[in-house]
């Protein structure tokens, strides 16, 4: 086991502090700064001499709206593009992305959630519709050599909500890339010919388009295909693969007229690969290194790089945190300095600079960075406004798991006005991201403060299948879902136990999605945690495969195996199987209206826990899909989860209302 020391020294100041009780310390850190604190950021853009972004509103029911504010460093007004209550917000792949964009001269773009269609505001007017095709729901746009480029995919309905369904089935004329006319509506169809398309670009001169595809039953971190056509003619030329077929193909984006920068990670790693539009000559690699440079696409408007002018690329690298790189034409890398070391993206570019997004210690926000002075300065977000002794003392842990090393962060308990009794130890809480190809990558956002400002430590744990480490870390959970990421998070929680720093006894485990079945998996399956909280968490992998459809119609393949041949490795899987395995109290979280996991996988969770007497509560957010958006949801929820952490493992709460167990 390997660890930076995770606990705060003690001095004659801290030891000259008040002891209380680990998670029943005073905080100023509420659930409501914690939801203000860290929005969601999507997308950015240079529009002439601005930059505009777009944000959710969770004080307005979570709509994404878009803003706008003057690049100079001493602009500071912050405008309103896309008021209330439009919400700029795909959902094709039904995770959505690129839900809007901008020309250089103010034209807005955005697919509007209520009806899935492109709508145009024009500088001084209000939103109009561009298209008008309820068959289809309209993601991934994109601007560029005049063009406005989008992923269509066919839709099914609307559900009570408004939400458009996906598509069942791997008919590959679900999706396409087409063309919209920005003055007519007129929609052209530039590319199908695979189940599914993503992340189209035109070269500068508009006559090549590039985009990837793959095919059922391979996700996008699978196996993909980067794929060009010629389409200035009359009719789109048939596509040409010149890459990918082996490995994850992602994000082409054009060097010059003829040459594709694109990322593969056939060697292990993702990393920017060169190709020529020309046929017959192979791709060769751009600065290789042994940490990622791209991700899980379950989002359309994700971006690792960006192509700056003379030929450089601005770059994200992954090894667990995330560091900006500047690629030069030659190959030679140098580091770019950012504050930021989480979720980093490239938003957009235009010559020497580009917009970064990403979370700091004490931020989310975006970034301009200026490559010829090597300079970062932040455009939009702020200081959470606390002081910094409220900021744990994060550390990287790494401890061995059955498969081999397991990574994770520690982020300890942390006040400047109280310290823990010095014959305790404090209760943790193991924090398990979704996906499961998420990953956390150490910056303790404003919902772990919440937690850790309080005396409960919180440790975020990257088990086999996440991402960040490379391809064969990812593929550890091939076919082994709900045994290798059980097996990671008990390790690393014992682990964690095992150097003193954590209570062995007061350890509780939390995830959403993905991240909620493996809660529950661990609480079925190992006797590590005392309690569990479970958000839209899957139960019944059967029932999940069968609910599910679009993107994710064969993703369990991968991670159990093929239905029906794996059926019974289903059920042996399920949490809801061994529901005897259950003996610590649970938390279930879940919203009414999620597509993706669906409340029955929480109710059947609820229905055998109360059937064999294991305390537990249930709290169904009307409204809600999958992820809380709304404020007054994200409040109630984390001081629901300290309330229950609080009784089970006895402290008090000050301040929040008390949960109810049956």
């Amino acid at each position: 086991m390997t660890a930076a020391q995770p606990d705060r020294p003690e001095t004659s100041e801290t030891s000259a502090l008040p002891a209380l009780p680990y998670g029943s310390w005073p905080s100023p850190l509420t659930a409501e700064w914690a939801s203000a604190a860290s929005p969601r950021l999507e997308g950015a853009a240079f529009v002439g001499d601005e930059i505009w972004w777009g944000q959710s509103v969770p004080a307005e029911g979570g709509r994404t709206a878009v803003f706008r504010r003057a690049l100079t460093a001493t602009a500071t007004a912050i405008e309103t593009v896309l008021p209330t209550p439009w919400s700029a917000r795909s959902a094709v792949h039904d995770y959505g992305g690129g839900a809007w964009a901008a020309t250089d001269d103010g034209r807005l773009f955005f697919v509007e959630k209520s009806d899935q269609q492109v709508w145009r505001l024009l500088p001084g007017g209000a939103p109009q519709p561009l298209t008008a095709d309820p068959a289809h729901r309209y993601g991934g746009l994109r601007w560029g050599a005049g063009i406005l480029l989008a992923v269509r995919e066919r839709a099914t309905g609307a559900d009570a909500a408004g939400d458009v369904t996906a598509a069942a089935g791997t008919d590959a004329a679900t999706r396409a890339i087409v063309a919209i006319d920005v003055a007519t509506g007129d929609v052209r169809t530039l590319a199908t010919g695979t189940d599914f398309v993503a992340q189209p670009t035109l070269s500068p001169d508009g006559a090549l388009l590039a985009w990837i595809g793959w095919d059922d039953p391979d996700m996008p971190w699978d196996r993909t295909r980067l794929r060009i056509a010629r389409i200035d003619g009359d009719t789109p030329a048939a596509p040409v693969d010149v890459a990918g077929g082996s490995g994850a193909v992602l994000q082409p984006e054009w060097r010059d007229e003829r040459t594709l920068v694109f990322l593969d990670d056939i060697t292990g790693f993702w990393n920017p690969w060169q190709v020529s539009a020309d046929a017959g000559i192979p791709p060769i690699p751009l600065a290789p290194d042994d940490a990622d440079t791209g991700g899980p696409l379950w989002s359309l408007g994700m971006r690792w790089y960006g192509v700056l002018e003379g030929g450089r690329i601005l770059a994200v690298r992954s090894d667990g945190s995330d560091r900006l790189v500047l690629i030069g034409p030659t190959g030679d890398v140098s580091p770019v300095a950012l504050p930021a070391t989480g979720d980093l993206l490239i938003e957009a570019v235009r010559g020497h600079q580009a917009l970064v997004s990403g979370t700091a210690p004490e931020t989310t926000g975006i970034w301009l960075i200026d490559a010829d002075t090597g300079t970062a300065r932040q455009v939009v977000g702020a200081s959470l406004g606390i002081d910094r002794a409220w900021l744990p003392r994060t550390a990287p842990l790494t401890v061995s798991g059955s498969s081999g090393d397991v990574h994770a962060f520690v982020h300890p308990p942390a006040s400047p006005e109280v310290r823990g009794a010095d014959s305790e130890r404090p209760p943790y809480l193991v924090l398990v991201h979704g996906g499961p190809t998420g990953r956390a990558t150490g910056v303790a956002d404003s919902r772990v403060l919440f937690f850790t400002s309080r005396g409960i430590g919180v440790l975020e744990v990257n088990y086999g299948g996440s991402t960040g480490y490379g391809r064969a870390y990812r593929e550890r959970l091939r076919g082994q879902w709900g045994v290798v990421d059980v097996a990671d998070v008990a390790a690393a929680a014992s682990g964690l136990a095992a150097t003193g720093a954590a209570d062995p006894a007061r350890l509780a485990i939390k995830g959403g999605s993905a991240g909620g079945w493996t809660v529950l998996a661990a609480l079925a399956r190992t006797d590590v945690f005392a309690a569990g909280i479970s958000r839209y968490g899957v139960g019944d992998a059967r029932a999940l495969a069968a609910a599910s459809h679009g993107f994710e119609a064969h993703y369990l393949d991968g991670l159990i195996g093929p239905l029906p041949e794996a059926e019974e490795v289903y059920r042996e899987r399920s949490p809801l199987t061994h529901v005897e395995g259950f003996d610590v109290p649970v938390l279930l979280l879940q919203g009414s209206d999620d597509p993706v996991v669906p409340p029955s996988q929480a109710e059947a969770i609820r229905d055998a826990l109360a059937a064999h007497g294991v305390p537990h509560a249930y709290v169904r957010y009307e409204g809600e899909g999958h992820g809380f958006r709304r404020a007054e949801t994200i409040v109630h929820a984390l001081e629901t989860e300290l309330a229950f952490l609080g009784q089970v493992f006895g402290f008090e709460t000050p301040g929040i209302p008390p949960v109810t167990l049956t």
